[in-house]
């Protein structure tokens, strides 16, 4: 109920906030013009994730008053950490939307962002493999730095289609959300796991609250200073639970100990991260910067293919679904036929993918065509 609590207030202030923030943007027009690169054809504003920043900290501010979040704030360092990684991001992010940053400059912040986190203990310190592998502390900080940076330029690349970042992260913070809730309740439980699962309470809310103005056709984008938070707490989150879980402390009858830990946060976050590492390697075998713009994405390529729009985001929703959804059923129930239903959802899933290509005329995937939306 709890959890439930923070979700609706961290809703309902980014819906509030979100309505405000369209007035006024178009009250003042604080929006850029069309660029070649773009998808949409009407000047839209890309300052949603205010209004998402806005309802995350709603959410945690309620969740510091209410009785069963005691244990989370009885170490704050982690929460102040986060809240200036999520303040910096912000800030770079608005400049960044509104007047478009260097890239190094952007990568900088994230560094010193993903660099604050550790020093404030949301870090790696362990590695789940069939038991703990602890590692040194310079390897902590900075297998940590590169995740949190690698998991905010993953989710920021993926933003190129109305509402496909907010659905796509929303699917994953549910699944990831579960997960997080039942490893607090179980053995092994720390107060990470209830850090992890308040910051995806909190994030999914905010979500919820703003994908009224960023569902097709868009209102308003969230532009960076929302697809830089959403990764970097959706990374917090993750290392929050994977990088301190003990899997000898979870009963083996529910699942593969070794296993989900380390699948879970790579399947809630496959299409990113697929779109990710195809993104930075053509760019860099093409001699290119890997935060270069070109039109290769994955959300691209489905438009080439013939999808519309909205097919194409809801097909990379269902690719979410399918690896994050999967992956979690092997805690519930019996892994072949875990692997059973996961196998059949990817068959589907590619079905509807390709499904276009056999009454499309050819399309060149590799053309270097613009870029496509209002981030890289």
């Amino acid at each position: 109920m709890s959890y439930a609590v923070v979700g609706l207030v961290a809703a309902f202030i980014a819906f509030i906030a979100s309505q405000a923030l369209l007035r006024l943007s178009h009250r003042f027009k604080i929006y850029p013009g069309i660029r070649d690169r773009d998808v949409h054809s009407t000047p839209t504003p890309r300052l949603g994730g205010i209004a998402i920043v806005l309802g995350l900290g709603a959410g945690l501010v309620i969740a510091g008053v209410l009785p069963a979040f005691d244990r989370v704030f009885e170490n704050p360092l982690p929460l102040i950490g986060i809240g200036i990684a999520i303040i910096l991001m912000s800030a770079i992010g608005i400049v960044d939307d509104l007047i478009d940053l260097n890239w190094l400059i952007k990568l900088g912040a994230q560094l010193i962002a993903a660099g604050i986190l550790a020093w404030t203990g949301v870090q790696i310190v362990s590695l789940p493999f069939g038991g703990i592998a602890l590692l040194s502390p310079t390897m902590s900080i900075v297998l940590t730095v590169f995740a949190v940076v690698l998991v905010m330029n993953a989710i920021n690349f993926i933003d190129g289609l109305d509402g496909l970042v907010a659905g796509v992260t929303l699917i994953a913070g549910v699944v990831f959300f579960v997960y997080s809730y039942m490893l607090a309740i179980g053995p092994g439980q720390t107060s990470y796991f209830n850090l992890a699962t308040l910051l995806t309470a909190s994030l999914c809310g905010a979500l919820i609250g703003f994908l009224p103005v960023n569902w097709h056709p868009a209102k308003m984008f969230m532009g960076d200073s929302g697809a830089l938070v959403i990764g970097l707490v959706m990374a917090a989150s993750t290392i929050s639970v994977t990088g301190q879980v003990d899997p000898t402390l979870i009963d083996p009858s529910q699942f593969v100990p070794a296993f989900i830990p380390l699948a879970l946060p790579l399947a809630v976050l496959v299409v990113p991260l697929i779109d990710f590492t195809m993104a930075v390697t053509r760019r860099i075998l093409g001699g290119r910067s890997p935060f270069s713009a070109d039109r290769k994405h994955l959300h691209h390529r489905l438009l080439d293919m013939g999808h519309t729009h909205f097919q194409a985001v809801l097909i990379l929703y269902l690719w979410t679904v399918v690896a994050a959804v999967g992956a979690l059923l092997f805690m519930f129930i019996d892994w072949q036929l875990a692997l059973g239903l996961v196998i059949g959802g990817l068959v589907v899933t590619t079905a509807l993918t390709i499904a276009p290509l056999g009454r499309k005329k050819p399309i060149n995937l590799f053309g270097d065509v613009p870029e496509e939306t209002a981030d890289v």
